[in-house]
């Protein structure tokens, strides 16, 4: 049986624009990136900022109205979509309903001038690949979502594209299933050593498949980085709340030495990586997993009143008011003696508070 291999290539994008026809704004707004071979790289953002024409320009479904964009060192701005060795899986998995599933996977290889017998072979290699061999009879309407999903990761995957491209992909499962898929997703990813773009609206998933994520934000990259990166150190307040939830507080830096600063937020200080910020206003992030909750009077905390306690299961979930504003917090802490209308002292662990700018 023959093998499915990996031909990933890197993507460049040298300031590069799209603006519609009659659009006031472009809808992608001087964009450089690059994207390295054999990496999965994930466009993340809210609906309209721009993700899902980024993809479709590295596909050749669009075309930029300015820039360039390169596909293994190699300009492909000009090319149409049946120019580039491109694959895409979308959000709607586009099976044919009438052609069997092996029907189905082989049909871009026959379509691009393969005979029946390597078509037949690399289909089935393919559908071993996401685990359906036996399912090669079936018809599109014969199976559940997630395997009419991997159906089209195959028929995909069997073209052995320089760039697999993949949009809104698990959109149309249910949460469980959309965790078993992305796992597969990411498996056959790291297996074979594929280029991947992926776009999604979904942080968790994004964090979850990425090595590295650029976050989008009114047509241009709001911050790029590792998911760990994202998380850990976000930009400015939109990447902290849409990288996970965080609570945004309004802070002074008071003073700023080397790549160490004095932060005062109402009584406490805090010392913590200046992160290019100068003295004067600025705001916090924080995680809710990363603040300490406990009595009241402690050193090195704000004062702050628990509004309400609620139980979820593995933790517990706690809404605190402060002079700064409503607090989210969580504890894992599920037989801590909290309850609403306590007082409460809030602290900050060393790698809680991240400096953003104002």
């Amino acid at each position: 049986m023959a093998e499915i291999r990996s031909n990933a290539a890197s993507v460049t994008f040298d300031h590069v624009t799209k603006t519609y026809p009659g659009a006031s704004m472009p809808a992608v707004d001087d964009i450089s990136l690059a994207i390295e071979a054999g990496k999965l790289v994930t466009l993340l953002g809210p609906s309209g900022c721009g993700k899902t024409t980024t993809l479709r320009m590295i596909a050749g479904l669009e075309m930029p109205s300015s820039g360039r964009i390169m596909i293994g060192g190699k300009d492909v701005t000009r090319l149409p979509a049946t120019d580039r060795d491109v694959s895409m899986v979308f959000q709607s998995y586009a099976l044919f309903p009438h052609m069997t599933v092996i029907e189905n996977v082989s049909y871009g290889l026959r379509f691009s001038g393969h005979d029946k017998k390597e078509a037949a072979s690399r289909a089935h290699a393919g559908l071993e690949l996401v685990g359906l061999t036996g399912f090669e009879a079936r018809l599109p309407s014969e199976l559940s979502g997630g395997q009419q999903q991997r159906v089209a990761v195959a028929r995909a995957l069997v073209l052995e594209p320089q760039v697999l491209l993949f949009d809104e992909p698990l959109s149309n499962l249910d949460a469980k299933l959309r965790r078993h898929v992305r796992e597969e997703i990411r498996e056959i990813q790291t297996k074979l050593g594929l280029t991947v773009v992926y776009v999604t609206h979904d942080q968790e998933e994004a964090l979850a498949v990425s090595d590295r994520i650029m976050v989008m934000n009114k047509a241009v990259i709001a911050q790029d980085g590792t998911p760990r990166e994202l998380y850990d150190a976000p930009a400015d307040a939109f990447v902290a709340d849409f990288i996970g939830e965080a609570n945004i507080l309004d802070c002074e830096v008071v003073s700023v030495e080397g790549d160490e600063a004095t932060v005062r937020l109402g009584s406490l200080a805090l010392k913590l990586p200046a992160r290019s910020q100068l003295v004067g206003p600025a705001k916090l992030a924080v995680r809710p997993s990363r603040i300490e909750i406990g009595p009241a009077g402690r050193p090195r905390t704000i004062a702050g009143r628990l509004e309400k306690v609620t139980y979820v299961g593995g933790h517990l979930e706690l809404i605190i008011g402060t002079p700064h504003g409503q607090v989210f917090a969580i504890s894992h802490d599920i037989d801590a003696p909290f309850q609403a209308g306590d007082s409460v002292g809030i602290g900050f662990p060393e790698r809680g508070p991240v400096l953003i700018k104002a």
